[in-house]
């Protein structure tokens, strides 16, 4: 999976990149953290996307470091699911709260 992260909001400039990187790691998840100079997730900052080949891709925004627990679950259930798409969004706590977008694989 890669995860994209804006490096132009305020968690990108915070270097998050790298903790993100390394928690999933620590999970034993597959992931790839990239930054971008910016995502146009202006009206809802600090955006991240998550994308792996024949899956569904999602942009979550307003995160923040404190998101950190509900990113990692997402990543877990994410990797797990065939498709990409989670059948109870419930799962990611508030992260469901921040999603911008899916986007069909």
């Amino acid at each position: 999976m890669i995860v994209t992260l804006c490096a132009s909001c305020a968690l990108g400039r915070s270097g998050f990149a790298t903790p993100l990187q390394t928690a999933l790691t620590a999970e034993g998840l597959t992931a790839r953290v990239a930054t971008v100079d910016c995502m146009s997730g202006c009206t809802r900052p600090s955006t991240c996307a998550f994308r792996a080949p024949g899956k569904t891709a999602y942009l979550f925004g307003d995160l923040t470091a404190d998101d950190l627990p509900d990113l990692l679950t997402f990543a877990r259930h994410y990797a797990a699911s065939p498709d990409g798409n989670l059948p109870d969004a419930r799962v990611i706590g508030g992260l469901r709260m921040k999603a911008i977008a899916r986007i069909p694989g």
